[in-house]
């Protein structure tokens, strides 16, 4: 499947990056471990008064983590995050918008 992915910092600062992934059961349970280990390596906070962290929270926490600078100047860390929100997603079309703290598809 392809996925656009557009992760937005600001008015003057997106970055979209075009995957193509495969949609597996093995591929959303590796993409779901890879977000886990990262959330909790890039030392992550719950953005929910309880705690409770949600897959999108794991996306604008990782997203936040890395950063304008990271997406826009290494392809390999925007490759690597856009497959994993595709796979994790199943969308074709995904904004991951960090100003409004929601991720949209």
């Amino acid at each position: 499947m392809r996925s656009d992915i557009t992760f937005v910092f600001g008015p003057t600062q997106c970055v979209t990056v075009s995957v193509t992934v495969d949609i597996s059961d093995a591929s959303v349970h590796e993409a779901r471990r890879w977000m886990d280990t990262t959330w909790e390596d890039m030392g992550c906070e719950p953005v929910r008064p309880s705690g409770k962290v949600l897959v999108l929270d794991k996306i604008l926490g990782v997203t936040e983590a890395y950063g304008f600078t990271a997406l826009s100047e290494d392809a390999a860390i925007a490759n690597d995050l856009a497959e994993k929100i595709a796979m994790l997603l199943g969308k074709t079309s995904i904004t991951v918008d960090m100003p409004g703290l929601r991720v949209g598809y």
